[in-house]
């Protein structure tokens, strides 16, 4: 027994205990104790065994428990829980894919994280927060303090918050307990780190020798990044003789842990298998798997190594004393190995640890060390102290960094007092510079700079990583600075200095002349790592500025560095330059001919220091500190830019792709910040310090157009001018961004805030955006934030989202005033399409279409003197050669985009002008624009001159204001009014807007009374028109035939079932053929045209998942399995179609797929116009109008009533048997033609069957049937089977009810609501199921017709006949009615019933099933009534009197009458829209008019039908029969009742499961999820079932099942049992929808999930908090609802067509 068990147990354990104890070096006897029991208990066999783990609790674990306690563990464990303090800290250790959760307002930094627990207890659910799926190592940051603002633990781990204030004395162990567990803790630890890093195989230390050694031998497989599984698993097939499953299932645990035992038995059949392993891994991959022969007991011990590990975290977790005693232990220095500490050995071997063994030690310092403030610090300092070397083993492993130790950084490096303290005392980041510079020395050239060619990306990455580490140390800057943080942080920032010198002009580059170059330089490796330092760079750059003394000495090192920086030198002497009469002198250099880089880190962080210098105001103290030469500050950056601008100009062509690509980086929102926007910001420090002539001139002379606009230099070489041009536009563009860009803290006195405010404007100046797009259009700053939210509502209006697309924002009206065409951060083509929108959106306004330059904010004080480059005598001259170029029409020296930007710049000046002059006197205006120039032609005059140059047109209206803006001015200046002369400028134009919108609103006003008067005549004249021709609307017959006749006033006969049956509208149909665009009208005997179609199992309609009809004759009332036949409307000729078929055979053949979009051997195809998937074709036959003479009718019905059509039909089923009995005993005159002849007696209207089908019809009859019946049925194809015509009729009533069932959902009126193509579809689909009687056998029809009518009739019931409440009644209906004009077919003459006596067959068979299914209705019901009524009605008296005769209720006879209306309800729906399809009569308007779920609805559907309003009164009419068959169904039912489960009518609605409205909480779902068939914790994709909620276990191979012979993952398998075959499933923590449609057919699909913003986030991508979107989901719900989700898969696959295709099958 199991207490007799554990008593032993424990007995053993107290025994052993106490002769540890007695001993003095009870160490010793551990080990031995452990050398002797652990072989015993481990690796006995090939597969670890389940008694491993009860051996190893009783023999070793409990033992040890026993030793530590001194007692009972389990009674000593809760008296530490009780008496101990809790932690405050979570630490919950994350398992890949687990949700994380980041509070945006409250966290330090990014990487501060809540699990989903703490998270849903804390109060930043109400915040803005983020979630994103771990890759796991990383812990939960609950309760520490340093990691957030506010709220750092949530309600569970508060209350471990107060408790965790008790003094350290409260959980300090009892002395005996301490020493024990010292001793324990040193034994265990220290027996862990010796067996996880032991290198020999065969042999054990000496004190863990055993006594007898076996000779069993284990050959392992180690894990590797090398190979792939398919690659291990054909190794293993090959090598060890295993079957593909256990070689799968040895391939996924090699993954997971990290090595794997494959082989067991003696040495040499060992060393056999790992020969064979290596020799056919090397057949694959050029390194060969790694694999090791390691003893039994080697194996035995590393095992349990592995298990003290988790042992371990369970007994320090229950007591923080203990934990402290394990932290100790870890980290006191070993006396043994060199002084280092276990812990830091156990660091030191990781990287050559497997994988499980890395996790096991990694958990254990995440629970011990990172829980105590103190030891955290120690160990800190222990991994700082080994970083080098931690490192270097992470880049020369091959793992993931998720599983190395090197990962525990961000946990560490994170905590702001750490990192301070780190800078401190062991000067971190030098070191983790220091560590990068020796991992990138091999890529140093004779230079010192990096040269990065045939580098190893691999390792390249590797090294990136350590950039991270450095973030971390930077991403919480100092409030407080100490003498020693000073010292220690310049020292980390020289070293960061000497790294970016080794950048500074690496990978220069030279123009290329004669020839193209032959190998593309390498340039990706460079611009990666300025990614990488982007941050950094910025960090650094904030730590220095938040303290003067730090910001002015790291300035000077800055500035000694980039002096002594040798990157691309002058080689020419200085020379004197003259222009204007002023001279530059300056050195040459020529950027198209000499080397340039644009990789400059040092300028530009001296310009970001530069800047902080102005924002702090310690640019006073500069000068004590360094001496400047802002004309060298300026030389590097000024090149790099010539050199964008020459790229553009295309005069580096011949340099490849590689150069255009760094130019696009160098201005790309990913790294321009630190790039592009600090050489603007170091050439307008230049442009502040230097003379404003001589800063044009160096500007002219390095685009190389200093001689061009000297006059000195002409050519007529069309190349060279295009290139001057181009240049001259760029130059021109740089000096209005140079002037114009203020928007910097530190230039201009805006804020942060500002400059993301003018960002996001000049974005959606470009077009309306969605918020993930602004987002990747604005660079983040260090904490991953663009601070896109604190701006936007301020400059822009939120559109939402439709029931596709995203949410979009446009910008607001009143912040359009700042837009500038010329924005820095515009590329060419967002240019263009700026400038574009803006000037279609002032045209519809009415504006003229300038774009002036707005109004900047003044600059600060010591870039004040930039203006003055707008009045320099070399600018202003530069303007006028631009523009009197374009006067004199040189076509080829001059462009548009030229002037454009010359008036841009004169605009800038009179601007800057206005400004001061309006904010001050005149006389205190420095800044005087000089309009004059030489020869009396100044720029005033030039652009007069402009303004009537065609060429010009499209600058028209700028000219004109800026010729208006220099009249202001002079207004301004000669102190006239202002307003009169800017009244063009503003007032003007305001007015025009609204005198013009006024005007607007009248005139559409006036039109749309106008109109109103119009129709309202129109109608009146119709109304006349009708009243005085009355008599001619009433004579005309409805039919379009000619020569019909027809009865007066047939109009208003609008009933299609007997004798009173109206005439249906038949008009003459033409169709043209999609593919010949040839017209030919449908008839019988002419050539088929067809309808496209796909043929689908659907359970759709159905409540009971997972059930099959065994006899497609009966369809069962659950409808648990349909065949549903839609169509696109798409007409072809059947010819045409069939070529069009084999065409996409042989095209689909003959193209490379790894899957093919179509199933070609199943006769799928796309539709030749839509793209729709199709199987089949649904062949279009005329409608047969069947005239009816109403007063013969009449008669007839006098004679043909209900009972005596139950016998005649009788007579004729009696004769059929009996003549199939008699077949080949009697002779054909027999007893049987007498039968016969009695049913031709009675049944007089019967005529010779003159519908004959074309073998064209006839062939496509056959190939739709024959589709049906292969899908419906999932068997192979077999047109003679007697199944095939029972099909047709199930897809037509299937299709019909699915029809219904979307109009109800939908809730529109049952006729006119179906599009036209719909429309012809579902005709096109009944027609077919009426003639595919003539495609079989008679004799198989009428079988079926007796098989069915024998269910409504009892007594004509065998035994294989199911009761009539397990029959659907409107599959039975369609299925009698189409079946039934086989009774009048003979085999020597073929003949067809009258329209007489086909109104009266349809008539009393839809009585009869009418009947039939409000028994089923009233049985249905069993509860009773919560309401009260009154029994006052004829239905409510005629109800309770049929109850009463069939069932023993008490419910009151108006309870009766509604549920009955209620339950046949959609019967009634069904069939008027079958007999609409099959008649063509026209329904009654109120069909039309009002929604399906309309209550007044039943009498409308009653008279179409000839029912009558009051159901219940057929039992009344048909008294003598219906009592006949109650007595019968009565007798069934009071014998069978029992085995029959009563269904409620109406049916239930299926509907997609609801979901929850915070996508938070399915993510708490998934994180509780556990897979029913796997014990392991490891990452599983839990999948919603949206049909039923079932939550599975997908991608994973604990989860596969069978299915036709195949493994199939968990989703197929449940699609197959759940939605025949089709599914859609909800992949929670990827947030997608996985749509499902065969075994190997899928797609992904949006979630109906969208955040704030009105956009969905794919893999957590984004992160924002995700809302469930109702118009998502109900479109979700109609793509099932309507049967389009295969058609989704098709179209999706189309689009997204990938090489491999994705194993939809193992989802």
């Amino acid at each position: 027994p199991e207490s007799e068990r554990k008593d032993g147990t424990l007995k053993y354990s107290k025994e052993k205990t106490r002769k540890w104890q007695e001993l003095m070096d009870c160490g010793r006897e551990l080990l031995r104790y452990l050398a002797e029991q652990v072989p015993r208990i481990y690796c006995l066999e090939a597969e670890p065994c389940p008694q491993e783990e009860e051996l190893a609790l009783s023999l070793l674990l409990q033992p040890l428990e026993y030793f530590l306690f001194g007692e009972d563990p389990h009674v000593s464990l809760e008296k530490l829980q009780q008496s101990g303090a809790s932690s405050q800290l979570c630490g919950r250790v994350f398992k890949e894919g687990e949700t994380t959760y980041s509070c945006r307002d409250c966290a330090i930094d990014p990487t501060c994280v809540l699990c989903m627990d703490c998270f849903q207890n804390s109060i930043h659910k109400g915040h803005r927060y983020k979630m994103h799926t771990s890759s796991g190592g990383g812990f939960c940051d609950c309760g520490d303090l340093e990691a957030w603002k506010t709220g750092p633990c949530c309600i569970k781990h508060d209350q471990g918050s107060t408790s965790a204030l008790k003094l350290d004395s409260d959980c300090a162990l009892e002395a005996g307990l301490q020493e024990r567990a010292q001793k324990l803790f040193r034994v265990l630890l220290q027996y862990i780190a010796d067996m996880l890093v032991w290198e020999e195989n065969d042999i054990l230390p000496a004190e863990l020798q055993p006594s007898v050694k076996e000779d069993t031998y284990y050959c392992v497989l180690y894990n590797d990044e090398h190979h792939s599984y398919d690659h291990v698993i054909y190794t293993l097939r090959r090598a060890v003789s295993c079957s593909h499953k256990e070689a799968n299932t040895h391939t996924s645990l090699i993954d997971k842990e990290g090595r794997r035992a494959v082989k067991r038995g003696t040495y040499e059949s060992c060393q056999q298998a790992k020969r064979l392993i290596q020799e056919n891994s090397e057949q694959i991959s050029l390194q060969p798997l790694r694999v090791e022969i390691l003893h039994s007991a080697v194996m035995a011990h590393q095992s349990f190594s592995m298990r003290l590990g988790t042992w371990f975290q369970q007994i320090i977790s229950s007591s923080v004393g203990l934990r402290q005693v394990f932290c100790q232990v870890a980290l006191e220095p070993s006396p043994t190995a060199g002084r280092a500490s276990l812990i830091s050995r156990l660091m030191l071997h990781d990287a050559k640890l497997y994988k499980g063994a890395r996790k096991i030690i990694h958990e254990l310092i995440v629970c011990s060390l990172l829980m105590e403030t103190e030891y955290k610090r120690l160990f800190a300092i222990e991994f700082t102290k080994h970083y080098k070397q931690l490192q270097k083993d992470f880049i020369s492993d091959d793992h993931e960094r998720s599983i190395s130790v090197t990962a525990l950084s961000v946990q560490i490096f994170t905590v702001p007092t750490l990192a301070r303290q780190l800078i401190e005392e062991g000067n971190v980041i030098k070191v983790i510079i220091d560590t990068v510079m020796e991992m990138l020395s091999e890529h140093l050239d004779n230079n010192n700079r990096f040269h990065f060619q045939g580098y190893n990306s691999d390792k390249f990455f590797r090294i990136q990583v350590i950039f991270h580490d450095l973030r971390y140390i930077l991403i919480s800057k100092p409030m407080i600075w100490t003498n020693k943080l000073r010292t220690q942080f310049l020292e980390g920032f020289r070293t960061f200095l000497g790294m970016l010198a080794c950048m500074q002009g690496m990978e220069e580059v030279k123009r290329q002349f004669g020839q193209h170059i032959e190998v593309e330089p390498e340039w990706e490796a460079g611009f990666s790592i300025q990614m990488q330092l982007r941050h950094i760079l910025s960090m650094f750059q904030d730590w220095c500025a938040s303290d003067e003394e730090v910001l002015l000495r790291a300035f000077k090192e800055c500035h000694s560095t980039l002096m002594s920086c040798c990157n691309q030198p002058f080689h020419g002497e200085a020379t004197d330059s003259y222009m204007c009469k002023h001279i530059l002198h300056a050195r040459p250099y020529r950027v198209s001919q000499e080397p340039v880089t644009v990789h400059l880190p040092v300028s530009r962080l001296l310009a970001g220091l530069y800047i902080h210098l102005c924002r702090t105001g310690a640019i006073v103290h500069l000068h004590e500190y360094a001496h400047c030469d802002f004309a060298y500050f300026a030389e590097h950056p000024l090149r790099c830019l010539v050199l964008a601008a020459q790229v553009s100009a295309e005069m580096w062509r011949r340099n490849g792709l590689s150069l255009v690509s760094q130019v696009y980086y160098y201005q790309d929102v990913k790294c321009r910040d630190e790039m592009f926007d600090k050489d603007i910001i170091m050439l307008q420090i230049a442009a502040s310090k230097i003379d404003p002539n001589d800063f044009v001139m160096l500007v002219l002379q390095r685009f190389e157009l200093f001689e061009v606009f000297n006059g000195s230099c002409s050519t007529k070489d069309q190349e060279l001018l295009k290139q001057w041009n181009r240049l001259t536009e760029e130059m021109l563009h740089l000096f209005i961004i140079i002037i114009g860009e203020r928007y910097i803290p530190g230039i201009s006195g805006v804020t942060k805030e500002d400059m993301t405010m003018r960002e996001v404007i000049h974005l959606l100046c470009i077009e309306p955006m969605a918020h993930s797009s602004l987002v990747k259009a604005l660079p983040e700053n260090e904490s991953r934030e663009t601070g896109l939210e604190n701006v936007i509502s301020t400059v822009a209006t939120f559109k939402k989202p439709g029931v596709s697309g995203h949410g979009l924002y446009e910008v607001k009206k009143e912040c359009l005033q700042e837009f500038n065409p010329f924005f820095y951060h515009y590329s060419k083509s967002q240019r263009s399409k700026a400038e574009d929108a803006q000037k279609k959106r002032k045209a519809q306004e009415g504006c003229d279409k300038a774009l002036p330059p707005p109004v900047p904010p003044p600059f600060s004080q010591a870039f004040s003197s930039i203006v003055q480059l707008l009045r320099c005598d070399v600018l202003l001259h530069v303007l006028r050669q631009v523009l009197q170029k374009a006067v004199e029409d040189t076509t080829t020296q001059w462009t548009e985009a030229m002037v454009q930007r010359a008036m841009h710049l004169a605009a800038q000046a009179l601007l800057e002008e206005k400004t001061q002059l309006e904010a001050n006197n005149e006389d205190d205006v420095t800044f005087d624009f000089n309009i004059g120039s030489e020869h009396g032609k100044s720029l005033f005059d030039f652009l007069s001159k402009l303004k009537g140059l065609p060429s010009l047109e499209a600058q028209k209206d700028m000219i004109q204001w800026t010729l208006q803006m220099f009249e202001t001015v002079k207004c301004l200046r000669v102190k006239s009014s202002p307003l009169a002369a800017t009244s063009m400028d503003q007032t003007k134009p305001e007015e025009n807007i609204q005198d013009k919108e006024k005007a607007e609103r009248k005139r559409k006003a006036e039109a749309a009374k106008h109109r109103q008067k119009i129709m309202a005549q129109m109608s009146a004249m119709q109304k006349n028109f009708i009243e005085t021709h009355k008599m001619l609307y009433e004579n005309v017959p409805e039919s379009g035939a000619q020569g019909e006749p027809s009865a007066p006033m047939v109009s208003k006969r609008r009933v299609a079932v007997g004798p009173r049956r109206g005439v249906a509208l038949i008009e003459r149909e033409v169709l043209t053929c999609i593919l010949c665009q040839e017209e030919q009208e449908v008839k019988a005997r002419a050539p088929a045209m067809v309808l496209t179609a796909c043929v689908q199992r659907s359970t759709v309609l159905t409540q009971c998942r997972g059930k099959e009809t065994y006899n497609p004759l009966f369809m069962h009332p659950d409808l648990a399995v349909g065949t549903h036949t839609g169509s696109c409307g798409h007409v072809m000729h059947a010819s045409c179609w069939q070529k069009y078929f084999e065409a996409v055979q042989n095209t689909s053949r003959s193209r490379l797929h790894a899957e093919p979009i179509i199933d070609l051997e199943n006769g799928e195809y796309m539709c030749p116009l839509c793209k729709s998937l199709c199987n089949t074709v649904v062949p279009l036959i005329p409608l047969d109008p069947l005239p009816l003479h109403l007063e013969s009718a009449e008669l007839v019905g006098q004679l043909l009533t209900f009972p005596r059509w139950i016998e005649i039909i009788m007579a004729r089923i009696n004769g059929l048997k009996a003549a199939t009995q008699a077949s080949g005993k009697t002779s054909p005159n027999s007893k049987p033609c007498s039968c016969l002849e009695y049913f031709y007696d009675h049944i007089h209207c019967f005529l010779p069957n003159s519908k004959k089908f074309s073998d064209s019809i006839g062939n496509m009859l056959t190939v739709c049937a024959t589709t049906v019946y292969r899908v419906g049925l999932k068997v192979p194809p077999n047109e003679l089977d007697s199944r095939v015509p029972i099909m047709s009729w199930n897809t037509c009533a299937f299709t019909i009810q699915a029809v219904e069932n979307m109009l109800l959902d939908e809730d529109k009126p049952l006729f006119g609501s179906l599009q036209n193509r719909q429309l012809a579809g579902l005709k096109a689909v009944v027609q077919f199921s009426a003639a595919q009687r003539r495609k079989s056998s008679q004799a198989v029809i009428q079988n079926h017709f007796m098989g069915m009518l024998g269910a409504l009739i009892p007594h004509m019931n065998d035994e294989d006949s199911p009761s009539v409440l397990e029959i659907d009644c409107f599959h039975l209906l369609v299925g009698l009615v189409l079946a039934i004009p086989a009774l009048y077919q003979e085999e020597t003459v073929d003949l067809e019933p009258s329209a007489i006596s086909t109104a009266y067959n349809h008539l009393y068979l839809l009585h009869l099933v009418t009947m039939a299914h409000i028994l089923q209705v009233m049985l249905s019901f069993q509860d009773t009534p919560e309401l009260t009524g009154e029994d006052k009605g004829e239905d409510a008296r005629l109800a309770l009197e049929l109850l009463k005769s069939v069932a023993q209720t008490d419910a009151p006879g108006w309870y009766v009458a509604d549920q009955v209306r209620r339950g046949i309800a959609p019967f009634l729906r069904c069939a008027a829209l079958f007999f609409n399809c099959l008649t063509g009569i026209s329904p009654p308007e109120e069909l039309s008019n009002t929604p399906v779920s309309s209550d007044s609805q039943l009498e409308a559907l009653c008279s179409y039908l000839a029912l009558p309003s009051n159901l219940f009164s057929l039992f009344e009419a048909h008294k003598e029969v219906v009592s006949q068959l109650l007595q019968r169904y009565l007798f069934w039912l009071l014998n069978f009742l029992t085995l029959v489960v009563l269904r409620k009518y109406p049916r239930k609605q299926n509907r997609l499961i609801d979901l929850p409205e915070d996508y938070s909480t399915l993510l708490n779902q998934a994180c509780h999820f556990q897979c029913p068939k796997a014990s392991d914790d490891e990452r599983k994709h839990p999948t919603l079932c949206l049909f039923c909620g079932a939550m599975l276990c997908s991608q994973s191979t604990c989860c596969q099942e069978q299915l036709d012979g195949a493994e199939v993952g968990a989703c197929t398998a449940h699609a197959a049992s759940c939605g025949a075959g089709v599914g859609m499933f909800l992949r929670i923590r990827e947030c997608e929808v996985v749509l499902m449609a065969s075994k190997t057919r899928g797609s992904t699909y949006h979630a109906p999930y969208l955040d704030d913003y009105g956009e969905t986030d794919p893999q957590l991508g984004r992160g924002n908090p995700l809302h469930l979107s109702p118009e998502r989901y109900r479109k979700l719900h109609q793509l099932w609802q309507q049967h389009c989700i295969l058609e989704e898969i098709v179209r999706s696959q189309e689009v997204v067509n990938v090489m491999f295709a994705f194993e939809w099958q193992m989802l």
